[in-house]
C-alpha cells in the first residue's frame, strides 16, 4: 500500500504530474501486480487513479481504470460522474449515473455533482427529476443539496418557483439567501433585492458575497444613498476583499462620485484588469477622457494586460478625443494580439473601432472596417448609417439602410433615429418623410418622441417651419424641450421671429434654468436685429446667474493630447499658437 499512499499524497496536494510519474514508476517496478492479477484493481487504489486522471483531464484513461476495477464503490462512481460533468459532457455523466443506480444508491455528494451537471442543460426538466429523486431517497435534509436545487431553479425556473422553494427550506443559510437575492438581481428587481437583504439580516449575517450581489443590483439603478449605506455596513462589519471593493468602485464611478471611486481604487492593493476597467469606464462615462487614457498608461506600466472591455473603453475615449493616431495604435494592437475572445466580443470590439474612425473623421476607413466585419449585427449597421449622416452623406446612409434590409437585418428604433438624423443633416426632406412613415407601416415600429424631434429638425432645417409646428401640435405624446428646441433652432436659421418667440416660451416653461436655450433664443432675436430683446434676455440670464460653460476642444499632436478651453491661456505654447492663428487670419483676409 506504500505506492498508493505516496500517489494519494501527491493527488491531495494538487501535484498531479508527480502522481502520474509515481504511477508509471510503480508499474515499471512490477508493483502493479500487487493490485492487478486478472481480478481487477484494488478499490482504494483504483479510486486514487481515477481521481488522478479526472483532475488532470484525462477522462479516457480514468474510464479505462474504472472499467478494470472489479469492485466499485460510491467514490468510484461519483469521481467518474464528476469527471464527465466537469468536462461539460453532461449526457455521459447522466448515463453513468443511471448505470450506477443499478448497483448502488447515490449519496448526497453524488447528487450534488448531478445537480451541478443539470445546470449545464438548457432546460430544467432533468433538474426537476433530480429534485424528485432527492425527496424520494431522503436526501433533501442536506443543506448543500438544498442550495444546489435552489441554484438550479434560480437558473432555469420562474422567480415564483425560486421563491416557493426558498420559503419551504427549514434551514436557510447565507448561501441560500445569496442565491435567492442573486436571482432577483439578475431580473433587475432592485426593490425585492433590498427587501430580501433587510429580511436576511434578521436571520443570518450577510457575507462579502451578499454585499457584492446587492451593490451590483444598486449599481444598475444608480441608487447612491443606499449604496453608501451598504458601504458603511461593510466597513462596520469588517467585510472587505478586492471583489467587493471593485464592485463599490464600479458603483461610485457609475453614480458620478469619482472621488469616492478613486479612493477605493487606490485602496485596492492588487489591481487587476477588472479594477482598472471599472475605473476607466467611470472616467469615460463622466467625460474625463484624457484621465482615462492616463489611467491606461498607468495600467500598462504596472504590468497588467488589458482585457477586451478595457480596450473598448480606451477606443471610446480616443473616439471622444478625436485622437486618430492613438486610436490606430490600439487598433493595430488588437490585430496583432488577435484580441477577440468570443464572436460577440469580436463584433463589439470591431463596432467600437469603426465608431472611433467615424468620430475621428475617417469615414472611408470606417467603411473598410465595416465591410471586413464577419458578423454585422443591427448595432454595427446602425452605427455606420449614423456615421454617414454625421458626415453629411445622407444618400450613403439611405443606400446602406436599403442594403441592410435586403441582407435581412431588421432595423430598430435607433436605426430610424440615425436615418432621420442623416436625412436632416443632408436636407433630404422627401426621403426623411418616407423613412418616418415606413417605420410603422412597413416595419411595425411605433415612432417615439425622439423620432418626431428628428422630423421637426428636418423640416426646420429645410425652412418648412409651419409643417414642423403642425407635427408638434398633432403629436399624441407631450412635447418636451428638445422638440421645441429644434423648432426654435429652425426659426433662428430662417429669421422667423414670431414662431421663434412661441417656441422659446414653450421651451423655457419646461426648462427655465437651461442656459443653452436662453443663448439660442438670444441668437434668434439677434438674427432679426431685435437688439432690445437680446439685451433683455441677457439681463434675465444675469439676474438668474445663468452662465454658459466655456467651449473646449481637444487636438492630438505627435501622440499627445492637448486640451483648449475658451478664454484659457494656460497652455505652455499659447503665445506661439496665437501668433500662428493671427498669421492665418491675416492670410485669409488677404485672399478674400
Amino acid at each position: 500500500m506504500l505506492w498508493n499512499s505516496i500517489i494519494k499524497t501527491h493527488v491531495d496536494s494538487g501535484r498531479l504530474d508527480s502522481a502520474l510519474l509515481f504511477y508509471r514508476k510503480m508499474r515499471e517496478n512490477g508493483s502493479f501486480c500487487c493490485f492487478s492479477n486478472g481480478f481487477g484493481l484494488d478499490v482504494y487504489f483504483g479510486n486514487t487513479m481515477v481521481e488522478v486522471y479526472v483532475k488532470s483531464g484525462n477522462l479516457s484513461y480514468a474510464r479505462q481504470v474504472f472499467d478494470e476495477m472489479s469492485d466499485r464503490d460510491l467514490v468510484s462512481w461519483t469521481s467518474m460522474i464528476s469527471g464527465y460533468v466537469s468536462e461539460g459532457n453532461v449526457a455521459s455523466g447522466i448515463s453513468m449515473f443511471n448505470k450506477m443506480r443499478m448497483e448502488l444508491e447515490p449519496n448526497s455528494v453524488t447528487m450534488l455533482v448531478m445537480l451541478q451537471g443539470c445546470c449545464g442543460f438548457e432546460s430544467s426538466i432533468y433538474g426537476r427529476q433530480l429534485h424528485g429523486y432527492v425527496i424520494k431517497n431522503g436526501l433533501l435534509s442536506n443543506g448543500a443539496v438544498q442550495n444546489s436545487i435552489l441554484r438550479m431553479y434560480a437558473k432555469f425556473g420562474t422567480i415564483e418557483q425560486v421563491e416557493d422553494f426558498f420559503r419551504k427550506l427549514d434551514r436557510r443559510d447565507v448561501v441560500s439567501w445569496n442565491i435567492c437575492i442573486s436571482s432577483y438581481t439578475s431580473r433587475g428587481d432592485v426593490v425585492k433585492v433590498r427587501d430580501l437583504f433587510n429580511e436576511m439580516q434578521g436571520e443570518v449575517t450577510p457575507s462579502i458575497e451578499t454585499l457584492t450581489i446587492v451593490i451590483s443590483a444598486l449599481t444598475k439603478l444608480g441608487i447612491l444613498c443606499q449604496g453608501e449605506s451598504l458601504h458603511g455596513l461593510a466597513i462596520k462589519s469588517g467585510l472587505r476583499d478586492d471583489v467587493l471593493q471593485t464592485s463599490l468602485l464600479d458603483f461610485y464611478a457609475k453614480c458620478g462620485k469619482l472621488e469616492s471611486a478613486d479612493k477605493l481604487f487606490r485602496e485596492i492593493p492588487d489591481r487587476n484588469c477588472i479594477t482598472y476597467g471599472a475605473m476607466m469606464f467611470g472616467l469615460i462615462q463622466n467625460g474625463y477622457f484624457n484621465e482615462a487614457v492616463g489611467l491606461f498608461s498607468q495600467m500598462q506600466a504596472s504590468g497588467v494586460d488589458p482585457g477586451a472591455e478595457i480596450l473598448r473603453n480606451l477606443i471610446d475615449a480616443f473616439a471622444n478625443l478625436g485622437a486618430l493616431k492613438l486610436g490606430k495604435g490600439v487598433h493595430g494592437y488588437i490585430i496583432r494580439k488577435s484580441f477577440y475572445e468570443t464572436e460577440e466580443c469580436h463584433t463589439h470590439l470591431e463596432t467600437s473601432i469603426m465608431n472611433m474612425y467615424i468620430r475621428c473623421g475617417s469615414i472611408s476607413i470606417s467603411r473598410v472596417c465595416f465591410n471586413r466585419m464577419f458578423f454585422k449585427d443591427v448595432v454595427a449597421w446602425t452605427s455606420m448609417i449614423e456615421g454617414y449622416g454625421s458626415h453629411g452623406l445622407g444618400f450613403e446612409s439611405l443606400k446602406l439602410f436599403d442594403l441592410m434590409t435586403r441582407e435581412g437585418i431588421k432595423p430598430n428604433n435607433v436605426t430610424f433615429l440615425s436615418l432621420l438624423s442623416a436625412c436632416s443633416h443632408s436636407g433630404l426632406v422627401t426621403e426623411g418623410y418616407e423613412a418616418f412613415y415606413s417605420m410603422k407601416w412597413r416595419f411595425g415600429i411605433e415612432p417615439h418622441l425622439d423620432h418626431y424631434t428628428c422630423l421637426v429638425d428636418l423640416l426646420g432645417r429645410s425652412g418648412k417651419l409651419k409643417e414642423a409646428l403642425a407635427v408638434i401640435l398633432k403629436m399624441l405624446a407631450f412635447p418636451d424641450s428638445r422638440i421645441w428646441g429644434a423648432l426654435l433652432s429652425g426659426s433662428r436659421i430662417y429669421g422667423n421671429r414670431e414662431l421663434g418667440e412661441y417656441a422659446a416660451q414653450r421651451l423655457l416653461e419646461l426648462e427655465p434654468d437651461n442656459v443653452g436655450y436662453y443663448t439660442l433664443w438670444s441668437n434668434t432675436q439677434a438674427s432679426v436685429g431685435q437688439w432690445d430683446e437680446v439685451e433683455e434676455i441677457r439681463r434675465v440670464m444675469k439676474e438668474n446667474d445663468l452662465k454658459k460653460k466655456p467651449g473646449w476642444s481637444f487636438i492630438e499632436a505627435k501622440g499627445m493630447i492637448h486640451v483648449f478651453v475658451s478664454g484659457d491661456d494656460s497652455h505652455h505654447h499659447v503665445k506661439k499658437i496665437y501668433e500662428i492663428l493671427g498669421f492665418l487670419s491675416r492670410m485669409i483676409q488677404w485672399f478674400v
